[in-house]
């Protein structure tokens, strides 16, 4: 018989209650300690993970570059969040949310903060004359409405069957099956689209492929919560997998999926990126030395 909880009347926060991440989960906001960010050369600096909400901007950075926008060049900072980097006083002054992705575009003459992911897409996209984004209707609607749809339904993705599933201290079966079925809904929803569409959008390739690829895309592909692909039966979905595929041959998708990644195939990975050669295996090589 599953042991039920009874909520008390008044909720109270027990630390270490939390999990994998018990030593950085709170219930309030702020700085925790003074940090500065690091700045570098470029116009663009950005302080992230390699999860899949910073790999939505780094693919994009990738991409811009690839498609001729030498502007973007970019500076990638690592924030480790395991470690609290999210809550030093320069990453709370970019994004008062202490959340991964935060970009600081210094271009201009007073820096821009810009936090949350879809709105770094929109914001990159509009940044560089509507790169990867329609202008017309009703070809731009429908790519902002997937842009939107992913970031609120990863969410029931990685916080929902994500943290039951991998990283909470006890398995509950209900939680488990909630938010299992409401993933594998999404992937029909998603496998459904791209019966008849190459790209969740359409025909072109978007900010909203760039949004819901690390996340769906990746689970597809075994690389999220262990075997939850299996768990999930992702094989199913061949839309989703032909397309998940599709966009992984991407040079720039593979690009920017190993920038401030830390886990994994140590070849898939670079902590930090600040130049277009930090790609380069020796160079990554020497990174990894010092």
């Amino acid at each position: 018989m599953t042991e039920t909880y009874t909520p008390p009347k008044v909720w109270t926060w027990e630390k270490g209650n939390g999990g994998q991440f018990a030593n950085i989960n709170r219930p309030v906001s702020g700085a925790t300690h003074e940090k500065e960010l690091p700045v570098g050369k470029h116009p663009f600096q950005l302080y992230s993970l390699g999860t899949p909400n910073g790999q939505k901007v780094t693919i994009m950075f990738e991409e811009l570059l690839a498609a001729g926008h030498t502007g973007a060049e970019y500076d990638a900072w690592l924030i480790d969040i395991g470690k609290g980097d999210q809550f030093g006083s320069g990453f709370v002054e970019v994004n008062p949310n202490s959340k991964i992705p935060a970009l600081l575009d210094r271009s201009g003459p007073a820096p821009v903060r810009v936090f949350e992911s879809g709105a770094i897409l929109m914001y990159l996209s509009e940044k560089f004359g509507g790169a990867f984004l329609p202008s017309e209707q009703p070809a731009r609607a429908e790519a902002l409405s997937w842009l939107f749809w992913q970031m609120g339904s990863a969410p029931f993705l990685g916080g929902g069957f994500g943290h039951f599933y991998a990283y909470a201290p006890v398995k509950i079966k209900y939680a488990i099956d909630r938010y299992a079925m409401e993933t594998k809904r999404q992937l029909d929803v998603l496998d459904k689209r791209l019966a008849d569409n190459e790209y969740v959008a359409g025909s072109e390739y978007t900010i909203a492929d760039m949004a819901i690829w690390p996340w769906y895309g990746g689970l597809v592909k075994g690389w999220q919560y262990g075997d939850a692909a299996t768990f999930l039966s992702t094989d199913e979905y061949k839309n989703v997998n032909r397309w998940a595929n599709q966009i992984f041959a991407r040079p720039a998708v593979t690009r920017g999926r190993k920038v401030n990644r830390t886990s994994g195939d140590p070849a898939s990975q670079l902590r930090e990126r600040h130049d277009a050669s930090d790609f380069d295996t020796k160079t990554q090589d020497k990174v990894a030395a010092e």
